[in-house]
């Protein structure tokens, strides 16, 4: 049993190659990534890569210390998780330092400065002096975002909270209401946040029912204000085994959103994609997508969702057959249905792995996808284009494979149509790349600190993006603090 790390979603997974999507777990240990000389790394470039001629389809901004995350710092490992940009020079950021155990931080830019890195407020009196950390952070406008992830209750058990800013305050951190009642005495995390205005957005995750199985929640946040969580409406009837989550939402507008996710097939821990929506404020039922690609006996997941407009979204993630390696597909959303699920054109994985960690829509059928595959025990990072409704065919992060022979891909983020930036880590460092006008330029590494891991990436407009992490702090032996890029 092979096991490879990826990062799905700006949190570090760790998948079981060639056992099945429904070994897919969540283990949030930071990678310890591998570092050698460029030069190393190019004689022994991946074998079934073409050096593509490609030129940067624009610079990216010198990557800076998050203000004041070092003092914060105490444990020598800070990483920023997520980033969201509604506009330019106007973003979040949020993800965990170390002090005593991890705690979860935020930070705003407000005309295109970044202010002081903050423990999420209330966060300690949450879990008592527990640790905790911020996974996904969203941002509907400048000052206004939302930010979720997980704290420590009672000696091991996680419950999920929500965090909400306004006007460029973070208020006090709050446990997601009504999600006690649901948690009964297990895990429970939100992973995925977003917003699609000011004061409206979307939180999901997982609960530990009572008998000690996981099970799917969202919760809606409207006129500024977190309602009660609830169960996914049908995801209890899908779940026949012990575990179901969802794993991304994405909100177009208010009260309309998309969510995905995977749940138990059966007793045997193969699992099943499944998507949900929102409507006019009410969650409609769960129902299962990608089994035209896994036939009996096979399994699937879904990581990633994106809403280009209200009913047009697209999700990626993995499938197998009974008897085949994993693969990667993609599916779209047109007018409220979801259409059949696609192996994503190109990805012929010889030994299991093929994924798709993360997707962007900037508008209705116009979105950007990627992924890794492994590839005799190495993984080759992709990109995959949807133009007017129609997938295209897999492509290699160009210039890439000059430099690396292992690479996953972490985030993708559209501004406009043919206009996106995707980054990742290699067995080099790192790497990011821009799109545009439909054009993936060559990939770079982020000037400035020494960048260990970009985790996640975020575009306001065509022409500015900005990209979160790690990096190895100067002088101080392996020390990890989080970076910004300007």
């Amino acid at each position: 049993m092979r096991r490879r790390r990826v990062l799905v979603a700006g949190v570090a997974a760790a998948v079981l190659l060639g056992t099945g999507c429904g070994q897919v777990a969540a283990d949030r240990v930071h990678p310890v990534l591998r570092h050698e000389s460029a030069g190393a790394a190019a004689d022994r470039a991946h074998p079934v890569l073409r050096h593509e001629p490609a030129e940067a389809a624009g610079s990216w901004g010198r990557a800076i210390a998050v203000p004041g995350l070092a003092a914060l710092n105490k444990g020598r490992e800070a990483v920023v998780l997520s980033v969201s940009c509604p506009s330019t020079g106007a973003c979040g950021a949020g993800g965990y330092y170390h002090d005593g155990g991890r705690r979860g931080f935020v930070d705003s830019e407000s005309n295109g400065r970044w202010r002081q890195a903050v423990e999420v407020p209330g966060l300690t009196a949450l879990s008592k002096g527990g640790p905790g950390q911020v996974i996904k952070v969203s941002c509907a406008s400048a000052g206004s975002c939302a930010a979720g992830g997980f704290y420590r209750y009672g000696s091991s058990h996680h419950q999920g909270f929500v965090v909400s800013e306004s006007n460029g305050r973070w208020r006090q951190a709050i446990e997601v209401p009504g999600l006690a009642a649901l948690n009964k005495g297990g895990d429970a995390e939100v992973i995925s946040v977003s917003c699609a205005s000011r004061g409206s957005c979307a939180a999901v995750g997982f609960y530990t029912d009572g008998s000690g199985h996981q099970q799917g929640f969202v919760v809606s946040r409207t006129n500024d204000r977190w309602r009660q969580a609830i169960k996914v409406p049908g995801l209890a009837v899908l779940n026949k085994g012990p575990y179901a989550r969802l794993q991304s939402v994405s909100c177009a507008s208010a009260g309309s959103c998309s969510a995905a996710g995977f749940y138990a097939a059966g007793a045997s821990g193969s699992t099943q994609a499944f998507v949900v929506s929102e409507r006019n404020g009410s969650w409609g039922t769960a129902h299962q997508v990608a089994g035209n690609l896994t036939g009996p006996g096979g399994d699937a997941g879904v990581n990633t969702v994106s809403c280009g407009s209200p009913g047009n979204c697209a999700a990626g993630g993995q499938f197998s057959k009974a008897s085949g390696n994993d693969q990667a597909f993609v599916i779209s959303e047109v007018n409220g249905i979801w259409a059949p699920a696609r192996a994503v054109a190109g990805t012929l994985s010889c030994c299991g792995g093929a994924l798709v960690t993360s997707v962007s829509c900037a508008s209705a059928g116009n979105c950007a996808a990627g992924g890794q595959f492994d590839y005799g025990g190495y993984n080759a990072a992709f990109l995959v284009n949807e133009k007017n409704g129609a997938w295209g065919k897999l492509m290699y992060v160009p210039g890439l494979n000059a430099v690396s022979r292992d690479a996953h891909l972490s985030s993708v983020s559209c501004a406009s149509a043919g206009n996106c930036a995707a980054g990742g880590n290699d067995d080099v460092g790192t790497w990011v790349a821009k799109e545009k006008n439909g054009v993936w330029g060559k990939e770079t590494t982020v000037p400035g600190v020494p960048v260990e891991a970009v985790q996640s990436v975020s575009c306001a407009s065509a022409r500015s993006c900005l990209a979160g992490g790690s990096y190895v702090a100067p002088g101080q032996g392996y020390a990890l603090q989080g970076f910004v890029t300007q």
